[in-house]
């Protein structure tokens, strides 16, 4: 079936796309709204801020890629054009990969798909405890329909890959709770590669999506453009300086450009929005600024069985348990959500562990085995206050993740979980992802091995796709942007993306950014320009 390219199309049809590192040196670009960032918060904003009639211009660091750059399918490919430092970004003590898109619609356009709405606990505490306002699930419900409805989230009425239905067949013998995922898909082929771009477009991505519907209402989107201070004078931003991009996607060119706004956004992710706010020497009046960022720190086990799984092909995530999320209370012990991995073999070469012959028999054995994942909420409790964001001299992210025996025990109950599953579903052999681990032949087995293991930064490996904190919202003196996602401070900017949670979700955040941006979007362009509501 031949696919049509969208932003093709788009572009031969005379969408104002520009490639900032070709742009001509000292150009002032203006507009009403500038956005930096085009993923899950950018890209919600830019089609909600173009309907209502306001000029947007779209900044965005990574390049333009689409479904005819996605075509080969090519893991290394996938990972070295559109994902943060070619998928090398990592904590400060290298402990924690973390897994963030860089590309014209950010980590939409790489994640797994899967969609949760933001759980009714989080939103309880965020009011409970850090004093935000709105988030109650009857006034996010509507935010949250609209957005699964522009994005067509639904459950995955397909049935499982063997590689999700291991987990499903292992919470069914030990009696845990498990469901199917709701995904962002239109037409989705079930192919499998979700994470190295999707080339049938079936992904209902920001580049899909609501970029293209931002750019047919005359929103303007610079790619290759890294924002490289804020500008401001007394308690107002009064411009963006920018730096081209060039060619080869990484490094400025050393072309640079102005943008001038009535209203200024950050949408640039967890890392990069609040880090930017720092090298730009920002107004902190909290003194939380990059503070209390969150990962949801995973750690994962891959268990082999007799028969062939081939978990490269299929929907990379249809299940999930939610068994161990709540089970000791919000604030409790660390809960943690299962899910299941791709065994793509670059992802797995890294989760497996090992070099050399050992590495090589562990990968060889990749049609036969299954990775199980666990996504820890980080921020609930008070012994576990997640990574501070800083900048080094030449303003690049520093995330430092602090480790607590809280923590600790988390990774260790949640390694526990996944491999008492696996063997339940049948595997004959189970390794987790730790550099002394070896594969274990039995659960008995495994319990003496789980507790022998030394939980220590890098010993244990583990990953992150999921940014979330590090400008939090709440009250004024507690936190670095009101309940609507004013930054305190400076009186015409807004943060609009995942920095904004005052804790992780505890599920897959892009629902949760989606709804809570398309509430703030429509409130801003309600100020700005005209009302809109949460209909449909």
């Amino acid at each position: 079936m031949a696919v049509v390219d969208p932003i093709s199309v788009g572009i031969t049809g005379g969408w104002d796309v520009r490639h900032g590192g070709r742009l001509e040196h000292g150009l002032t670009l203006e507009a009403d709204v500038a956005i930096v960032g085009t993923g899950a918060g950018g890209g919600t904003a830019a089609e909600i801020l173009a309907a209502a009639g306001l000029r947007v211009l779209l900044l965005e660091d990574g390049p333009l890629k689409s479904s005819n750059s996605f075509a080969d399918m090519d893991e290394a490919r996938g990972w070295n054009d559109l994902y943060q430092e070619g998928a090398s970004r990592a904590t400060k003590d290298g402990a924690i990969a973390v897994m963030q898109g860089r590309a014209v619609g950010g980590t939409t356009v790489v994640n797994w798909t899967t969609s949760f709405r933001t759980p009714e606990q989080t939103l309880k505490h965020w009011t409970d405890v850090h004093g935000v306002e709105g988030v109650d699930a009857d006034t996010m419900a509507p935010w949250f329909k609209r957005m699964e409805e522009r994005l067509n989230i639904h459950r995955w009425p397909v049935p499982p890959n063997a590689n999700n239905e291991m987990l499903a067949k292992g919470c069914e013998k030990l009696g845990w709770h498990w469901d199917i995922i709701h995904r962002n898909v239109k037409g989705c082929w079930n192919i499998g590669y979700c994470g190295q771009g999707c080339p049938s477009n079936a992904k209902q991505s920001m580049l899909v999506t609501t970029i293209p519907a931002a750019l047919d209402n005359g929103a303007t989107l610079v790619h290759n453009a890294r924002v490289a201070k804020v500008l401001q004078q007394g308690e107002r931003v009064t411009g963006l300086l920018v730096n081209g991009i060039g060619d080869d996607n990484r490094r400025p060119n050393g072309i640079t450009f102005n943008v001038k706004a009535r209203r200024y956004i950050l949408a640039a992710g967890a890392i990069n929005t609040p880090a930017l706010l720092l090298h730009s020497q920002a107004p902190d009046p909290s003194g939380l600024l990059g503070k209390r960022t969150f990962v949801h720190p995973v750690p994962a086990s891959v268990a082999e069985f007799d028969v062939p799984i081939d978990g490269w092909h299929g929907a990379p995530q249809s299940t999930y348990s939610n068994e161990f999320l709540w089970r000791d209370g919000v604030a409790g012990k660390m809960g943690y959500k299962i899910e299941i991995a791709p065994m793509l073999p670059g992802l797995m070469s890294t989760v497996l562990g090992g070099y050399g012959s050992d590495l090589f028999k562990r990968v060889s054995q990749l049609k036969h085995s299954s990775c199980a994942i666990s996504l820890l909420r980080d921020g609930f409790n008070p012994q576990n206050q997640g990574a501070t964001v800083t900048v080094d001299d030449a303003g690049y992210p520093v995330l430092d993740y602090e480790f607590t025996d809280y923590v600790w025990d988390g990774i260790k109950a949640a390694l526990s979980s996944t491999v008492e599953a696996q063997f339940a579903a049948g595997a004959k052999s189970v390794l987790a992802s730790h550099l002394d681990a070896r594969p274990w032949r039995s659960w008995a087995e495994a319990k003496q091995g789980l507790d022998a293991l030394a939980y220590e930064p890098v010993k244990t490996t583990l990953f992150t796709a999921h940014l979330m904190g590090g400008c939090q919202m709440g009250k004024a003196g507690e936190a670095v942007c009101d309940s609507l996602g004013n930054y305190y401070g400076l009186d015409n900017l807004s943060v609009l993306d995942g920095s904004l949670f005052p804790s992780s979700i505890g599920a897959n955040p892009q629902l949760s950014i989606y709804g809570l941006v398309a509430k703030l979007a429509s409130k801003l362009a309600e100020e700005m320009n005209g009302p809109v509501t949460a209909a449909a």
